[in-house]
């Protein structure tokens, strides 16, 4: 939502609103001149000094029976979705739209991140914070509109995408769907949104995407096939490799990435023609080759940052100056993004990390990732995961697959379900993936938050990286481990006590 009133804001309309607690985006969105209240009452709707033309809200996270949207009805303005607005916001832009089941938020970040550091200004909004903006959304001059597409709940297909990109297809919000093949549907959907000179950028290691690009190049549709390349993919899967990630080395720093892109000419694709006129058929692709590095650990990121730069070839952007703008990426907030670190004591050379992972998948690439750094550093530190499980659906879909992605780690402490806009779900707790894990990892089930900090510490040593994971509030533990375990762990009693707490 502050993503949105920002833009309205900066093309001067007038934006008023309300959240359930003051926070920083809340108080930016007032220095830029809205009108936000504190609590949900239904006289909040005149806060700008009449009623509004419009109520936007999100129908995930906002209960029919709130006061201003009962208010709204009762008055007859109109309620519309987030995504309506944005829509609207998009319109006469190029859209160029991240999809996916994971790495959304980190591929859009990249996109806008190498756009901007290519010499343009594409307007934004994204799911989380640009740690080196400091903003979720802006109003640019460029023509170039560049913005996450939430499939969650369907919301994708209010959009009319010039350029899309799809990162990956795998079930997930199966509250919402019902079943996988309908979760796989909204993005054949999506898909079919594109025009006939639209272009989709999709990742060919990804069995279900791969799929979505062959069927897109069937219908005419110019498709740009980023990855791996592999003798075990079928031919026509294959030919849509357009960029080929041919090596990678892991570094302390981050990964190096070496890319080879085979960009075809002719083709009325925007960027790729270096110089050939518009409709010139050419044979032969322009090839480039580009090695740049990513400074957000993991092979995910790696693939995220190869969509991102094929996503600006599609929109017109030499490709070499988007692979330097790619390497400048900083990151955005709740992916991978670093607390704090232990200089001395017990817990010296500990580093405390946040991560927005919720889904089986996304938790195996983030430990992977974190794996991966601790072996670069090569101190001989464990992985030590935090994690707090999102939606008791999502728990009990997936218990297993969580039980399997955490036992990547050295250790792990377990935390109570994050329910959300979910009803508690009598018996099931967090302790379903805990007995499910394997009894080679040292496991914490812990039903205190308050208690969290301590519970870490007590699987925790030297040169440990410790990860917290979830989309809810666990969040707020990094910071709090930190503290923690720079004052070396002060309170033995309780973390003798978590001690006995076990699986």
């Amino acid at each position: 939502m502050s993503g949105v009133a920002r833009i309205l804001l900066s093309r001067e309309a007038t934006v008023s609103g309300s959240d359930v607690k003051d926070s920083r985006p809340v108080r930016a969105l007032r220095s830029m001149g809205a009108d936000i209240a504190i609590g949900h009452r239904a006289e909040n709707l005149e806060l700008a000094g009449g009623l509004p033309t419009v109520v936007v809200t999100s129908f995930a996270a906002i209960p029919q029976d709130n006061p201003e949207l009962q208010a709204a009805a009762d008055n007859g303005i109109p309620v519309i979705r987030r995504s309506d607005l944005l829509a609207e916001l998009m319109d006469g832009y190029t859209q160029l739209l991240i999809a996916g089941t994971h790495g959304k938020t980190s591929t859009t970040s990249m996109a806008v991140t190498a756009l901007q550091a290519a010499g343009t200004d594409p307007s934004f909004a994204i799911g989380g914070q640009l740690n080196r903006a400091g903003t979720n959304a802006h109003h640019g001059t460029g023509d170039v509109f560049v913005a996450e597409a939430d499939e969650s709940d369907a919301s994708l297909l209010r959009y009319r995408p010039s350029i899309a990109v799809v990162t990956n297809i795998e079930p997930d919000h199966l509250d919402y769907f019902g079943t996988a093949d309908n979760y796989f549907q909204v993005f054949r959907d999506f898909a079919e949104l594109l025009s006939d000179d639209g272009v989709l950028v999709a990742c060919l290691d990804d069995a279900h995407t791969a799929e979505l690009a062959v069927a897109c190049a069937q219908r005419g549709i110019t498709v740009l096939g980023y990855g791996t390349s592999s003798d075990a993919r079928p031919a026509e899967v294959e030919e849509l490799l357009v960029a080929e990630i041919t090596a990678t080395e892991v570094l302390a720093s981050g990964t190096r990435v070496w890319l080879k892109l085979r960009l075809p000419q002719g083709s009325g694709l925007a960027g790729a023609n270096s110089g050939a006129t518009t409709g010139e058929q050419t044979e032969q692709p322009r090839e480039i080759s580009v090695d740049y590095l990513v400074q957000i650990p993991g092979y995910h990121m790696v693939l995220n940052s190869v969509a991102a730069v094929l996503a600006g070839v599609a929109a017109g952007v030499d490709a070499e100056k988007l692979a330097e703008g790619v390497a400048s990426f900083a990151g955005v907030r709740r992916r991978f993004e670093y607390h704090g670190e232990v200089a001395d004591g017990r817990f010296a050379g500990v580093k405390v990390y946040d991560d927005y992972a919720h889904h089986p998948t996304e938790v195996m690439a983030v430990l992977t990732a974190a794996r991966e750094q601790v072996l670069a550093e090569g101190k001989g530190g464990k992985v030590v995961a935090c994690f707090q499980p999102h939606l008791y659906s999502r728990t009990k879909e997936f218990y297993r697959e969580f039980a399997q992605a955490l036992s990547l780690a050295d250790a792990c402490v377990v935390l109570d379900i994050f329910g959300a806009r979910e009803t508690p779900v009598e018996g099931l707790t967090s302790r379903i993936i805990t007995n499910a894990m394997e009894e080679s990892v040292a496991v914490r089930y812990e039903p205190d938050m308050s208690a969290a900090p301590a519970t870490v510490a007590s699987l925790a040593g030297p040169h440990d990286l410790v990860l917290t994971m979830g989309a809810g509030s666990v969040t707020v533990l990094a910071p709090e481990i930190v503290q923690y375990l720079r004052a070396d762990g002060a309170d033995d009693d309780a973390v003798a006590e978590t001690n006995e707490a076990g699986r």
